[in-house]
This record gives C-alpha cells, structure tokens and sequence, in this order.
C-alpha cells in the first residue's frame, strides 16, 4: 500500500560507485607488451597551423570578392597535439576502477523516512535482481574499450587487460581481444566476462569477503593496448577553456602525461542504458536521469514517456509503482551514478 504522506526529500544525494581514476597515455612497440611498465609517457606538444576558410558563410559573405578576400587571411591556429613517437606503434591507456558498496544510501538526506523506504525499496532490488545484469554490462564496456573513444576507431588490434589488485598485486587478470567484443550488445556468453561481471556485481552489493570477514573490496587496474601505427595521432581529454588564450584547443594532462579525464572514463563505462524507446536504433547510451546524450542535443527519456529517473523513482517510492525490470535496472544504475536528486519544490 502506497504511502500518501511519504514525500520525496529536498535534500538528497549519491556518491557515485563506480570510481575511475584518470588514464593515463604511455607508448612502446606492440610485440613488447609484457615490458609495458617501462614504455615512455605520451607528450603533449604544441604547434602552430595556418588553416583555411571552411565555415558555413553568412549570406553577406559568399558574394565571391568577399569570398577571396577571407580565403587571402591568415586563419592562424595554435594547438595542442599527442602522438606517438614516430619508431613506436602502439598507444598504452591505464587507469584503476574502485567498485563501492552501498548503493541507495544517500550522501545526504533530510528525511529518515524517505532514506528508510528507499533503502527498503534497494535491498528489495538487490534480494530479488542482485547486481548480476549491471554487472555484466560494466565488465562488457571494460573488455569492449569503449572508454578508448576515438582511441579505438580505426585500430589495427586492441588488447584489454583487467586486473583484480590486493595488496597492491595482480590477484586475478582477464585479457579480452577488444575489436571482437560487442559495442551495441552485451555477450553474456563469455566466462571471463561472467566472472569480471560477478566481481564487479559482489562489490556493488557489498558481499562479506569470507577471506577477511569484511565486505569485498573491489580494485581493478584496467589496462588497454592499441595498435595504431608509428607516429600515429593519439587523442586524450580536450580541456573546456572559459577564457579562450593563445590556443584554439588544449589537452589533459597529468604530471606532463596525456590523459583522459576520470569523468570521460566514467560516462563510457555506464553506457549501459538499452532499456529506453527505441533503443535498438542508436544502441546503448549513458545512464542519465533523462537519457540525455550531448552530442546529439537530445534527451532520450522525456519526462512526458514517463521513463526518466525521477518519474521512476517517485512512483516506485511514494505509489508504490513497481517498473518493469528493466525500468529497475535503469533506475539502480542511476543511484550508482550518484547526483543531487532531491525534490525541486
């Protein structure tokens, strides 16, 4: 039975569960994998290009005196670039994934009755669904290397290697060939990849670790090799410049390495959403409360379907609603995003 009087809290937020660190870019030959500690950083250097005119022109301007005048100015450009040295052809990507317990425990809640129907509401996912499914789906954007980006397009081979660390060592290492993996699908025919899933889905729900008698802890060092060709271009996190200088583009980087932001890490392992309309279309997304994907300026969980986070969530908690299972995954794997979710009136 619903509970009329149970209202959403004001005050209410995640910490998010799944927490990547930044990857970092190193460069050595493909056949030297095994000696991959010692290979050197990837740098960011910069150069200066003149470039020509290709913008869409306003009408005013494509009168072709005009035309001619722009394409004879200098379209100077100075940017950062990452590549390869030019005796070397692969690229190394290597970051740590912690796995967190504790989902549907808010961070910060202004009502205890709220906080205790969420996490009644959690602990009967978790009984009834277990973290198996989301599990799975993260294990597959780690051995796919979805979190390469544009590392990945175009590649020549692409070799995953996940470590399970203790004590700061190798306990258990899976390897995945990454171009044979699924980027639309998640093959839960594979065992290494039902076994990486299981881990992953043991540290969400906080299993007790007979081992110490404390719940398991979960960190995984995520290792990717791409073979893209000596001297190829590499491409880490471009940085958001509010105040734009004498550079048209900057990059990431960490102690002089290029990298990729932990956020950017972070958003490609979560792009495990297929449960929204018409999904078989474009394929999974990232877990987002409306479906939002930014490169296409679209939300593709309107709160009109009736299918975004917090139109889920409400009916679940406050009516008591229960979603379709699938509906369900999506809305666990937003608590394990994290975010300020409290209520806006």
């Amino acid at each position: 039975m619903s509970n009329t009087s149970l209202k959403t809290a004001s005050v209410l937020a995640f910490e998010r569960k799944l927490d990547p660190s930044d990857a970092t870019f190193h460069a050595g030959q493909w056949a030297a994998r095994d000696s991959a500690a010692s290979w050197e950083p990837v740098r960011i250097s910069t150069k200066s290009v003149r470039g020509t005119i290709s913008n869409r022109l306003k009408a005013k301007d494509q009168d072709p005196a005009r035309l001619d005048a722009s394409i004879e100015k200098p379209n100077l450009q100075t940017v950062d670039v990452a590549a390869l040295p030019a005796t070397l052809d692969t690229l190394k990507v290597q970051f740590t994934l912690r796995v967190l317990a504790g989902t549907g425990t808010p961070s910060a809640c202004n009502s205890a009755e709220y906080q205790a129907k969420l996490q009644q509401t959690v602990q009967g996912y978790v009984q009834q669904q277990g973290f198996a499914e989301l599990g799975l789906r993260y294990a597959a954007n780690l051995a796919n290397a979805r979190f390469l980006w544009r590392n990945r397009h175009g590649a020549e081979e692409v070799q995953v290697q996940i470590a399970r660390l203790r004590n700061g060592l190798a306990e258990t290492t899976w390897m995945f060939d990454s171009l044979a993996q699924g980027i639309r699908t998640f093959d839960a025919g594979n065992t290494d990849l039902q076994a990486l899933g299981a881990l992953i889905a043991d540290g969400l729900a906080g299993r007790t670790d007979p081992a110490t008698n404390r719940p398991v802890h979960v960190l995984l060092q995520v290792t990717a090799f791409v073979r893209m060709g000596m001297g190829q271009e590499v491409f880490p996190s471009q940085e958001l410049i509010l105040e734009r200088g004498d550079k048209s583009k900057t990059l990431y980087q960490v102690d002089g390495v290029a990298s990729i932001h932990s956020q950017k890490i972070g958003n490609a392992i979560r792009t495990i959403d297929t449960w929204y309309e018409n999904a078989q279309k474009l394929g999974p997304i990232a877990v987002e409360p409306y479906g939002s994907v930014t490169t296409q300026g679209k939300a593709y969980r309107q709160p009109k379907q009736k299918l975004d986070f917090y139109t889920l969530l409400d009916d679940w908690l406050l009516k008591d609603k229960v979603p379709a299972i699938e509906q369900q995954h999506f809305v666990m794997a937003v608590l394990i995003r994290g975010g300020v979710f409290g209520d806006a009136n």
